[in-house]
């Protein structure tokens, strides 16, 4: 297996997606791109890193067989370094593997799994290293994110097992590619207008301004006989309905804030009644119920998902 990938794949050029966090996306670059830099010259192999302001970014690696090795290397050993930095300040005594997330077609990853799982568990014994194929395509695409763990050397072993497999079986029909989707930057309401936030600047939103103008001017209960303003595309007179929504437990408390001071901003925002429901036992999620004209739903879901966002993406000391 050796020989033939550094004998006879030298010439061959692969490209490997990686997904990744911000936070692992900023230890890769470095400062002022000075990491990244040196990880392209040293490697030889091109390294992409996708654009935007999302939570999670497409990390491409290009090149011969052996310039993607080096360049992989290179990567299991930084992130090793931040575990043990990150170590220092803590008071963990096991030190937790490197983990990276390979983004690979659907159609490679039953080679890749092999009949009956005995490829994967080939893999798994010979390198050491922890190997996970994702049972579900990632959103909107044709690909699979793999999961690979363990120490710098088991993960470069595997990585070149991995190279042979889609060597030998090239995907099959068109892969549609991951893209992973922008965080929807957080919102403020200021004198009836709606802003998202980007950078430094604070950006009109229109589409939010209506909503939250008309979640304002309905009341989530119309007494009977009474009539509300018509607007243009939104039912005004439409009854108030409730909408469930399921949170994860440990992202709950982002949502209330401290002593309820965010979901009671929500509430005021939105005009929509929030219920939370108290946790159950053996549950990891909560229920929340909202209630209100559509406007109102509309307009509180988005703000719920924009704290999540936030809060996922680390910004949420927004």
């Amino acid at each position: 297996m050796e020989s033939k990938v550094s004998e006879g794949g030298l010439n061959v050029t692969l490209t490997i997606r990686l997904l990744m966090h911000g936070k692992e996306v900023g230890s890769i670059i470095g400062k002022k791109g000075e990491t990244v830099k040196k990880m392209r010259e040293e490697s030889g192999a091109r390294i992409n890193i996708s654009e935007g302001n999302c939570p999670e970014r497409i990390v491409t690696i290009t090149g011969p067989t052996d310039a993607i090795f080096k360049a992989f290397a290179m990567i299991a050993y930084k992130f090793e370094e931040d575990i043990i930095n990150s170590m220092s300040n803590s008071t963990a005594t096991s030190k937790p593997p490197v983990t990276l997330r390979l983004v690979v077609p659907a159609s490679q990853c039953g080679s890749l799994i092999g009949k009956g799982g005995s490829k994967i568990k080939e893999i798994r014994e010979s390198t050491g290293a922890q190997v996970q194929v994702a049972g579900d395509m990632l959103p909107n695409s044709t690909e699979r994110a793999v999961t690979i763990s363990g120490t710098p050397d088991a993960i470069i072993q595997c990585v070149k097992q991995i190279c042979v497999v889609m060597l030998e079986s090239p995907p099959k029909g068109a892969t549609i590619p991951y893209r992973p989707k922008p965080a929807s930057a957080p919102v403020i309401f200021a004198g009836g207008q709606a802003y998202s936030i980007q950078g430094q600047y604070a950006i009109p939103h229109p589409d939010l301004t209506k909503l939250h103008q008309l979640a304002m001017q309905q009341t989530p209960f119309t007494p009977l006989g009474q009539t509300t303003p018509a607007f243009p595309g939104m039912d005004a007179s439409a009854q108030a309905s409730t909408h469930e929504l399921t949170i994860p437990n440990d992202l709950i408390g982002c949502i209330i804030g401290r002593q309820g001071t965010k979901i009671n901003e929500i509430r005021q925002m939105s005009g929509a009644q929030i219920k939370i429901a108290s946790a159950m036992e053996g549950s990891a999620e909560r229920q929340i119920s909202i209630t209100g004209s559509p406007a109102n739903i509309s307009l509180a879901q988005y703000l719920i998902n924009a704290r999540l966002t936030s809060e996922v993406t680390g910004m949420g000391a927004l």
